[in-house]
């Protein structure tokens, strides 16, 4: 797996995430968003790197679609097609998701040589964590 930054679409896997979402119906691309956090959420102690890079991608994916969120996904990484009209609940199932990746025992977490990308990485998911809302609160 290649990752060239910190941000939530800087590997291969995040960009290929990303590209499974092309040519899908809009309920498949909520449902392929829905799996990505749910798997995070489901995995227990351990947090998968894959499945938390995918969340992370997913959740910023989400985040950019609410109106003054201040998350802006550049265009040469997320999906040609916009998002479809996505359920509030969603943002539910990304926070929980972020709160995985960030807890002890996630891969993503630890996976980190630098210091430094390592707190600019958390920086990026909890700025995107924020984003998203407080969990219960959908507008």
């Amino acid at each position: 797996m290649g990752t060239w930054g910190t941000g939530p679409f800087d590997s291969d896997l995040a960009a290929d995430f990303v590209d499974e979402l092309e040519g899908l119906t809009s309920q498949k691309v909520i449902e392929v968003l829905e799996r990505a956090f749910q798997r995070v959420t489901d995995s227990g102690a351990r947090v998968d790197g894959g499945d938390g890079t995918e969340a992370v991608a997913a959740a910023a994916l989400v985040a950019s679609t609410i109106p003054g969120s201040g998350i802006v996904i550049d265009p040469d990484d997320g999906p040609r097609e916009p998002l479809p009209q996505l359920p509030l609940t969603i943002r539910t199932s990304a926070v929980l998701a972020l709160q995985c990746v960030l807890r002890d025992g996630s891969e993503l977490l630890t996976g980190w040589v630098d210091s430094a990308d390592a707190a600019q990485w958390r920086h990026e998911v909890q700025r995107i964590t924020e984003a998203l809302g407080p969990i219960g609160h959908e507008q």
